[in-house]
């Protein structure tokens, strides 16, 4: 497997630290944000608001710290993937959108996370092997 050669372990850790990297810091920016995201998620009609994007950001973060580690990848990217499908299409439903750079930005965003989305399946396809430059914790 290309994950067992000095190269292919090198590009699949720098994939894992970006790949964590960015959605830890998504993650921390529902906190950061927590109350123009919270009115946001709101008119997109979210129940518990508030809560719901602590939540969603603690999924983030969590998820991404499993992957950057390899601490139980699977359930790691498991998290992130329910993340992306449960909240990509309410939350970034471009298709509703009137305002043509309003249907722009929650388009970018919708395929943004769509990417996002079929990453997290690609490690949690993977999470059943050694990972090279990993904990390697509940595989």
């Amino acid at each position: 497997m290309a994950l067992e050669t000095a190269g292919g372990g090198l590009a699949f850790l720098i994939g894992r630290l970006i790949f964590g990297a960015v959605l830890g810091f998504m993650g921390l920016n529902h906190f950061i944000g927590l109350e123009g995201m919270s009115g946001y998620a709101a008119s997109k009609g979210i129940p518990a608001p508030r809560l719901s994007v602590a939540g969603s950001g603690l999924m983030l973060i969590v998820g991404g710290l499993a992957i950057i580690l390899g601490v139980y990848p699977f359930i790691g990217a498991a998290v992130i993937a329910l993340f992306f499908l449960g909240v990509t299409p309410v939350m970034h439903d471009f298709w509703t959108v009137e305002d043509p750079e309003q249907r722009q930005s929650e388009m970018t965003n919708f395929l943004k996370n769509a990417a996002l989305f079929g990453a997290a399946l690609v490690f949690g396809a993977l999470s059943g092997t050694d990972w090279p430059y990993a904990l390697n914790i509940g595989l």
